[in-house]
């Protein structure tokens, strides 16, 4: 991608496979990785961009913004796993805790 793309969150609304935003901001990928884990790495890349503000930033700076961030969420999978990372609900309740039993209750009553 070069920074004269105009308006890069809109292409970016516009492009449906995985491959597709690695290419149009220019972060290399292994294949191997992309395969496994393509939903979980955009899924991290759309928990990092909701905390962004991109109003009043130049398109430059929202590109580079962008590119980090799908950087950092691809990283995430590199050296971790899905079901270490959690980004969707089936999997954070996958191995959820049990939930402890409740105590038996005997009432008072009921001993006399």
């Amino acid at each position: 991608m070069t920074a004269a793309t105009p308006n890069v969150l809109e292409e970016l609304k516009q492009t449906s496979a995985a491959e597709e935003f690695f290419k149009l901001l220019g972060v290399e990928y292994d294949p191997k990785v992309l395969n496994v884990c393509r939903l979980h790495i955009l899924r991290r890349m759309g928990q990092y961009l909701v905390s962004e503000d991109f109003s009043d930033v130049s398109n430059e700076d929202v590109a580079t913004r962008c590119k980090s961030f799908l950087e950092q969420a691809y990283q995430d999978f590199v050296v971790s796993t899905p079901l270490d990372q959690r980004v969707f609900k089936v999997l954070k309740e996958a191995v959820a805790p049990p939930k402890p039993a409740p105590k038996p209750f005997v009432s008072l009553t009921t001993l006399k």
